[in-house]
């Protein structure tokens, strides 16, 4: 009996499952056609730009990189799993949102966000900003998604360098991959972390922080409680501190950093309050 090419690769122990990621870049004056490049001498296409800059989403979430001075990242949490990031274009409605679609719950401000790439000159952060030019790029592989952001000719110790921040979502896994590269071949050092606000519980281990509770969003039909986790390998880092809106780490002169960031609210069923996002990470 013959089997067909399915059943071979299925009997074989092989199975080729459905790419649960996605990715989006497009004009905000354009939602139809979706872009895989775009740059920017000025650095800022915050206002241009749909959802303010690359976004990638995985089944439980959504990133984005702000294409502007922050290049900060920002979450777009779910309520149940699914991808709605091409449908939504990260604000659905009001009614959307009471029917289950997840929201913008997480609130960035001046900080890192979740995971987001600065540098330290060794007594300040220094922001990836004034820049030369920065470019966006996003894009597909079998079993992820992803999105780039570089910002070029950022002064930096009196030099200027060219820093590359990669965010990847994997089919079936909640954890997005974050990347920072040097790409002059000098090493930095870059500073990552997680913000958090008043009244919001904190749980740290030897390598991962994780964050919980309610952020002062004013986009979405209402304010839910969220998570936002690093993990993080120590050897990686000299330093650690606390601005009092965010958690920072403070790695060593390197030429790549790489990080895991998860995020998770309390509308959905897995992860819903900080001990069971503090079981996931350890």
């Amino acid at each position: 009996m013959k089997l067909s090419f399915m059943a071979a690769l299925l009997f074989g122990g092989i199975c080729i499952g459905q790419n649960n990621t996605d990715n989006s870049l497009y004009m905000k004056a354009d939602k139809i056609s979706y872009l895989t490049d775009i740059g920017s001498e000025s650095g800022d296409l915050y206002s241009t730009i749909g959802h303010h800059g690359p976004a990638v989403e995985n089944e439980w979430m959504a990133l984005r990189i702000y294409f502007s001075d922050k290049v900060a990242i920002d979450v777009y949490n779910k309520a149940k799993k699914g991808l709605e990031l091409k449908a939504a274009h990260w604000y659905p409605t009001p009614e959307q949102q009471k029917e289950g679609w997840g929201a913008d719950y997480y609130k960035v401000g001046s900080t890192v966000g979740l995971g987001g790439v600065r540098l330290w000159d060794g007594e300040k952060v220094v922001p990836l900003n004034p820049v030369t030019n920065r470019l966006a790029h996003v894009g597909k592989t079998e079993s992820s998604s992803y999105m780039e952001m570089i910002s070029r000719g950022v002064p930096y110790k009196g030099k200027k360098v060219d820093i590359k921040v990669r965010v990847t979502v994997f089919s079936g896994k909640r954890e997005a991959k974050v990347e920072a590269f040097s790409l002059n071949g000098e090493k930095v050092q870059f500073v990552t972390g997680v913000n958090y606000f008043k009244g919001c519980g904190t749980k740290k281990g030897a390598n991962y922080i994780a964050v919980w509770g309610k952020h002062p969003e004013d986009v979405a039909a209402e304010i839910v409680e969220v998570g936002g986790a690093i993990k993080y390998n120590p050897k990686d880092y000299v330093k650690s501190t606390d601005d009092g809106t965010q958690y920072l780490l403070i790695s060593k002169p390197t030429k790549h950093l790489e990080t895991e960031v998860v995020s998770a609210c309390a509308r959905e069923k897995e992860i819903n309050n900080l001990d069971k996002l503090e079981a996931y990470m350890k």
